[in-house]
């Protein structure tokens, strides 16, 4: 039996934000169907590839991460209207590490230099970072499937021949895809077939997943209008034919490529090509300079024995014991990097009258008091260490700083110019569909009156922190709900398609707090890009567990408003009645 791989993205730029299946979901069927790989080629981004692989290795499956690469029809940087808004489409498949890197290198490259209605590679960054990919030319819309469109065979050659130079020709594939029901698709499958066999290029099986079962399919459709603002009285919004984009089962893709039998050979060849191997969750920190030259360990030691006498307390046997028996768990959990940065940070922030404070179980350790990370002696108010920081227990160091909102920008300037500006970056976050908003947005999607969605999104109560509402819990814990479920025929449409979709990532933002900062530059570690909302802040493309997962730990810059009034408050009182207050 031939093993394969999928390659799941969309025709909309947030490809993981308008996937229908999640990934658990989409590695649960791989494993139903006794798949031993499974590949994710999201549309030029890498939101999901952390928790991919993560995934995948649970269930016992290879996890191959790529991209389905937008490529600029001339450079990346050209940006003419009419011209540049067109593109081509280009798999890449990670073999190694050193791929997976140069992958990461060009998804940020592609956003921050080749942005242009979409995040676009092209020729010059290719051949600058092929090393560790398999290129593959899709079937709908690969440069070499558009010469053969245009019937211009002497330009697909050309392609092609570039291709294998920059990949090499063992790295480089043809695809081939099943779909008798387009139009014309089986006649362009002939043609790449045929255009393979000329050139001597190897031919790949493969089909695209946009949902998991065919009877979802109007699903997808219905979030890809949702995430467009559009409704299926528009025609042009929504596809609406017969194309299968849904998961086929191994025996299918047999049947389906059966007598191109090299074609499925080399998605196992693919397969057992690709072998990455992420270590996840070793972190690394900031590359914090010592002064005199010291250990990190010793320059921690030598602040909170200085620290005493800053804060004007006895030394004591008891502290003197607190003191060692903390920096030695911060020295075996090798964290006196991370203290140092905090403790630099906060300094900054009082030299320059930024009010500040920490938050969190910090306030238990006395290293954190002494150099002035905390405002509180933990002997005093007998405050436990290990809920900090626990010896048994392999978790990160977590420091919540508040930092005055009007202020908090130029604590992360000062971050970057210390640090450097290829080496911090604020962390991105998915906002997904709620129960409440799948409901209305879903409603409108269908072409129902507003008034519908309203009434149905108002019976589903608010979910507290931490606990988000789920439709299914409201149809058990609210009567009217149920009722109108069970009796209305529009009611029952809207929140069987609302629960289909939600939970589903609908965009990147920015995370409140969080701040990376790396020894080495960040693309080292994770993809990048601006922050959608235009205000040119570069973020990154994992969320702030894949981010640790990744090896950087995340440093909390909360902009705290209530600060911001306070600092106001203390300047006013030195102004109008000339009191200094603390």
């Amino acid at each position: 039996m031939h093993s394969r791989f999928i390659h799941l993205h969309t025709h909309s730029h947030y490809s993981l934000l308008n996937a229908l299946p999640k990934i658990d979901e989409l590695v649960h069927k791989a494993k139903e169907c006794k798949m031993s790989a499974l590949a994710l080629t999201d549309n030029c981004n890498l939101y999901g590839a952390i928790e991919f692989y993560k995934e995948c290795k649970k269930a016992g499956i290879k996890p191959i991460i790529g991209i389905d690469a937008y490529v600029a029809v001339r450079k990346r940087t050209d940006k003419q209207a009419g011209v540049d808004n067109r593109r081509y489409r280009l798999l890449l498949l990670v073999t190694n590490e050193v791929g997976y890197k140069n992958l990461i290198k060009l998804v940020t490259e592609s956003y921050l230099e080749g942005f242009y209605y979409k995040p676009r590679i092209d020729r010059e960054i290719m051949e600058k970072y092929s090393e560790g990919l398999i290129a593959i030319s899709p079937s709908f819309s690969g440069e070499t499937t558009q010469a053969l469109k245009n019937r211009d065979e002497a330009k697909a050659e050309e392609v092609i021949n570039w291709h294998k130079k920059t990949y090499g020709a063992e790295n480089y594939f043809l695809e081939i895809t099943h779909h008798p029901e387009i139009e014309g698709h089986e006649d362009l499958v002939k043609k790449i077939v045929h255009l393979g066999k000329k050139t001597n290029t190897q031919l790949v099986a493969a089909h695209d997943v946009y949902y998991l079962n065919p009877e979802d399919k109007k699903a997808r459709d219905t979030l890809l209008l949702v995430n467009t603002a559009a409704d299926w009285s528009d025609k042009n919004s929504s596809d609406g034919g017969s194309e299968d984009f849904s998961f086929i089962s191994q025996e299918k893709a047999e049947e389906y490529f059966g007598h191109i039998p090299e074609a499925l050979h080399n998605s196992v060849k693919i397969a057992d090509a690709c072998d990455l191997k992420l270590e996840l969750g070793k972190w690394v920190f900031p590359d914090y300079k010592v002064p005199s030259g010291a250990s990190h360990d010793d320059e921690l030691k030598r602040l909170a024995y200085e620290g005493i006498k800053l804060r004007g307390i006895e030394e004591t046997e008891e502290i003197k014991t607190r003191i060692e028996y903390e920096l030695k768990i911060i020295k075996d959990k090798g964290y006196s990097p991370y203290f140092l940065v905090v403790s630099d940070l906060l300094r900054h922030a009082r030299s320059q009258n930024i009010f500040s404070t920490t938050r969190g179980s910090a306030a238990g350790s006395m290293v954190s008091y002494l150099t002035y990370i905390t405002t509180v002696n933990p002997i005093e108010y007998n405050l436990p260490f290990e809920r900090f920081l626990n010896p048994e227990r392999p978790s990160a160091p977590d420091i919540d700083m508040d930092i005055a909102d009007n202020r908090r920008d130029e604590m992360i300037q000062y971050v970057k110019d210390k640090y450097g500006e290829d080496r911090v970056a604020q962390i991105g976050t998915f906002g997904t569909m709620m129960a409440r908003g799948s409901v209305r947005d879903v409603a409108r999607a269908l072409g129902f009156p507003y008034t519908t969605g309203d009434r149905i999104a108002k019976l589903i109560p608010m979910g507290a922190q931490g606990f988000p509402m789920t439709i299914d819990r409201a149809l058990k814990e609210v009567p009217d709900l149920k009722k109108m479920y069970k009796d209305e025929q529009d009611a029952r449409t809207i929140i069987d398609m609302a629960k289909k979709i939600e939970g589903c990532a609908r965009h990147i933002s920015v995370h409140a707090a969080g701040v990376v900062i790396s020894p080495k530059p960040l693309t080292e570690f994770v993809p990048l890009q601006y922050d959608t909302k235009g205000d040119n802040k570069i973020i990154t493309q994992y969320d702030m567990h894949a981010v640790e997962d990744a090896g950087l730990l995340k440093f909390d810059f909360l902009g705290i408003k209530n600060l911001s009034n306070l600092a106001n408050s203390v300047s006013l009182a030195k102004q109008l009645e000339g009191v200094e207050i603390d």
